[in-house]
């Protein structure tokens, strides 16, 4: 299973033209630091001890800076025990059809096909679940777009069986799979001019 898994690391990462992840970048250490300030330091005339200033009024404290997280890693492998799934790729949706190439070549299939709302963040998220069917191995492939254009190219061309869960994606959620050869209602009415899993969905 790991030379499967580091065969798809090394395809997805040339996929989305970065490396494959490693394990933390070095950090240089307190003493090297320390020494890197010490020479120049050393260098440098001595001066006379500073002034001490008269006390004055404490000044408020800055508010602490607060910094973001790094972003996620898009190539991540992960515990199935916790998970579900043992290998995780975030793809642009542009590379969904690359990606289930990759995957169908490595002789996977897809499993299914769903939607989450990400209604705070104004985005819409595609999930694709694969399995091998000679080896334990799972593999989701996900993507983001926009909520207010929700749409993204099917992979049917890839996985016929996709046909049937764009088409159901796209009754719940409303995302449009361009090139989908009958985007019609699967489940819902034919009429049906709603997505019920929309979190803003009012009957």
């Amino acid at each position: 299973m790991s030379t499967s898994l580091a065969q798809l690391t090394e395809q997805f990462a040339r996929l989305l033209g970065s490396a494959a992840p490693a394990g933390s970048p070095v950090v240089t250490g307190l003493a090297e630091v320390g020494l890197a300030l010490a020479k120049p330091m050393a260098d440098k005339p001595a001066s006379p001890p500073p002034a001490i200033p008269a006390p004055t009024t404490a000044a408020t404290p800055a508010a602490p800076t607060v910094v973001a997280p790094p972003p996620p890693n898009p190539i991540q492998s992960v515990d199935y025990a916790l998970k579900g799934y043992h290998f995780d790729v975030t793809v642009a949706s542009d590379q969904v059809v690359a990606a289930a190439e990759i995957l169908n070549q490595a002789g996977f299939g897809m499993d299914t096909i769903t939607g989450v709302d990400w209604i705070a963040q104004n985005e819409m998220e595609v999930v694709y679940d694969y399995f091998h069917p000679t080896s334990p191995l799972r593999v989701v492939v996900r993507t983001r777009i926009p909520r207010a254009t929700p749409e993204l190219p099917t992979i049917a061309g890839v996985f016929p069986g996709a046909n049937w869960h764009e088409r159901e994606t796209h009754d719940f959620f409303g995302i449009r799979f361009a090139g989908h050869p009958n985007l019609t209602p699967f489940l819902l009415p034919e009429d049906a001019d709603f997505h019920p899993l929309l979190k803003d969905y009012k009957p």
